[in-house]
């Protein structure tokens, strides 16, 4: 988890690995602003710039660094006219996760991040759930076994595949 607050720069990730070591290839790369923090203020999508990442960064951590994806909080990678970054990842087939939250609560290096989601029929991208696996002397989050309603309820209509691979809710009985 990188801090920046204003735009993410080569710089920025150089005096990261200054302090943490190398990203390693395959990490997850987060990008914490709080930005999420205001998220019940609607003038808040109105102010520009928003905290974003460059090009260059993106680049740097894709072709370079060869992550496997990375994450912001505000709802788009960058603020540029025609956004650049969202458009070069997608144009590359890159993964991005935006709107994260509680960046906050994770430690900036050595959280393991395990993600649920469901890939909706057609869609170009949905919902996930992000959960950073965090050391056991971290301050925040709970361990599993002291979580309310461990291990999870069953669900009343779990997601199933139908025969052409489509989520779907379906009953459990069935």
């Amino acid at each position: 988890m990188i801090d920046v607050s204003d735009r993410a720069i080569v710089a920025d990730l150089e005096a990261w690995e200054a302090k943490y070591g190398k990203i390693p290839e395959g990490a997850v790369v987060m990008f914490r602003t709080d930005w999420y923090q205001k998220w019940d203020r609607g003038d808040r999508f109105n102010q520009k710039p928003f905290p974003s990442v460059s090009l260059e960064a993106l680049q740097f951590l894709h072709l370079q660094r060869r992550i496997l994806f990375h994450g912001h909080e505000p709802l788009d990678t960058d603020t540029t006219p025609n956004l650049e970054g969202e458009a070069w990842l997608l144009h590359n087939h890159y993964t991005q996760a935006e709107g994260v939250a509680n960046l906050d609560k994770v430690p900036e290096a050595g959280a393991l991040v395990a993600i649920g989601f469901a890939k909706p029929e057609g869609g170009t991208g949905g919902y996930a759930r992000y959960i950073a696996i965090c050391p056991p002397d971290w301050a925040y989050g709970v361990s599993v076994l002291d979580a309310p309603g461990a291990p999870l309820p069953q669900q009343p209509h779990p997601l199933r595949r139908d025969e052409r691979g489509v989520l779907k809710p379906t009953p459990i009985d069935r």
